[in-house]
């Protein structure tokens, strides 16, 4: 396939990227998530990603940038996206255990809570209205928005707000196996909890089962005034599913084939019944020669980060699909 699924028309004079970190405690459930070495040190992901792609190293940490099994994360490939373009990254917290180490902007958030056990974030609509207020200051800054984000643990939350607003959601997973079975075990818990209460109000979902990235961009969908496209898979449709259920205006959504082509979610049943438009971007990651990029073929990782939104991003900007491919090539071959 070419490498962009739709050739794109987006008229555009300034590109913004943005990416919004958050943390659930969800991530920390043995299994859930493969997005750090261990389920304790998945919250401290979302911080080193942000350094990252903010200055081409994790500063905090003597760390390379690859998974256990030697696949670069999709910070990497952000960062090279980055040096590509020379668009400077903007990092949203919406809600962290940990404190960032690079610029942001704060949305006042928290981390989220386990669903199972309480409100998963309680402040889920002080979160929107913090995001529509970024939405209006973003409007100032560009006419184009690429909105990723980086949430271990967020495709679960995903699947427990898409089940709660009433779509026959199967979602992604940063793991070659899905972890189904454990996903599927406590979406029903919480999502039960939700149907017993009779719980229809899309915020209030949010707040019971949620994580702090979806209020967040949820918001900004409703204030910014230019394009927007929503960077990632699943989790980014459970933030178009509360968009759609609020009636805002819905936004694009730019992910990779990888996500696409996982047989155990149902992305583009979910976009279709959304009445979305969704781009899905090929880079050919398994005839670049890089082993562990080749892994991203074979179901590991997928997306993250913002990285197939930074690959569209660099793609309408005009940089060729061999530029795009040969600069990330050099900037994961660096961390090996």
């Amino acid at each position: 396939m070419p490498f962009l699924s739709i050739s794109p028309n987006i008229p555009y004079k300034k590109p913004i990227f943005c990416v919004i970190l958050g943390n659930t405690l969800v991530s920390t459930i043995p299994g859930i998530s493969g997005a750090g070495p261990t389920p304790e040190k998945t919250l401290l992901t979302p911080n080193l990603d942000a350094e990252l792609v903010t200055s081409g190293s994790i500063t905090s940490f003597p760390l390379k940038p690859n998974t256990p099994s030697g696949c670069p994360t999709p910070a990497s490939i952000t960062r090279a996206m980055i040096e590509l373009t020379g668009v400077p990254p903007l990092f949203i917290n919406a809600g962290l255990k940990y404190p960032l180490t690079v610029p942001y902007l704060d949305a006042l958030g928290q981390m989220g809570e386990d669903p199972r056990k309480c409100d998963a974030v309680p402040v889920a609509k002080q979160l929107f209205c913090h995001g529509q207020e970024i939405g209006r200051l973003l409007s100032w800054s560009g006419d184009l928005l690429v909105l990723g984000e980086c949430v271990p643990g967020g495709t679960t939350t995903a699947l427990c707000v898409l089940r709660a607003l009433g779509y026959p959601a199967t979602v992604s997973s940063s793991f070659v196996e899905n972890p189904i079975n454990q996903k599927e075990m406590i979406c029903e818990e919480v999502v039960k909890k939700i149907a017993a209460d009779n719980i229809t109000d899309p915020l209030e979902i949010i707040k019971r089962v949620g994580d702090p990235m979806i209020p967040v961009a949820a918001g900004i969908a409703h204030t910014y005034k230019g394009t927007l496209v929503l960077a990632g898979g699943t989790q980014m449709l459970a933030v178009c599913g509360v968009i759609k259920a609020m009636n805002g205006p819905m936004p694009m959504i730019a992910t990779t084939v990888y996500v696409r082509d996982d047989r155990t979610a149902n992305v583009e049943k979910l976009a279709a019944m959304m009445g979305i438009s969704v781009y899905y971007v090929d880079p050919g990651f398994g005839e670049l020669g890089h082993e562990g990029l080749a892994r991203y073929c074979n179901g590991e990782v997928k997306e993250g980060t913002g990285a197939g939104g930074a690959m569209f991003m660099a793609c309408i900007m005009g940089f060729t699909p061999d530029q795009i491919q040969k600069k990330i090539f050099k900037t994961v071959q660096a961390y090996s």
